[in-house]
């Protein structure tokens, strides 16, 4: 079994919490202060789950500042009170840095009981195939 350290840990729960603020956020039809705060949490429990240094790396890649600029950008927009129009830009930044992840959270899912049954289904297994398969890799 993996031990986490207690930042972590902390980390962890920050994520959560900030994820759980923007997906609350964007139900309550893209509230700036949910969205907001959901990305300042998910942006430091980020931080706290693989540090500080790998995170300025993560994020500062060559090959990955076009998807760095329009994710931090969305949370700067968000931040400024425009929270339709950074969403936007903040989805396609996530998709764009964490697309060489999708492969690997796809098989896993594919695995689970329930989840694999629902993946495998007609109109979704092609979607699926599609956003699992990559070309390039992080």
């Amino acid at each position: 079994m993996i031990s986490l350290s207690d930042s972590q840990k902390i980390g962890m729960g920050l994520t959560g919490f900030g994820v759980f603020f923007l997906f609350f956020g964007m139900i309550l039809f893209f509230d700036k202060a949910l969205l907001a705060i959901g990305n300042i949490l998910f942006v430091a429990g980020l931080s706290f789950v693989i540090g500080l240094e790998r995170t300025f790396k993560f994020f500062f890649q060559k090959h990955k500042m076009k998807a760095t600029g329009f994710f931090l950008g969305g949370v700067f927009i968000v931040l400024i009170g425009w929270p339709m129009i950074g969403m936007v830009l903040e989805i396609y930044g996530f998709f764009l840095l964490f697309r060489g992840f999708f492969p690997v959270a796809v098989g896993f899912i594919r695995r689970v009981p329930v989840l694999g049954y629902l993946m495998n289904l007609p109109g979704i297994s092609s979607f699926v195939d599609k956003v699992g398969e990559s070309n390039n890799m992080v």
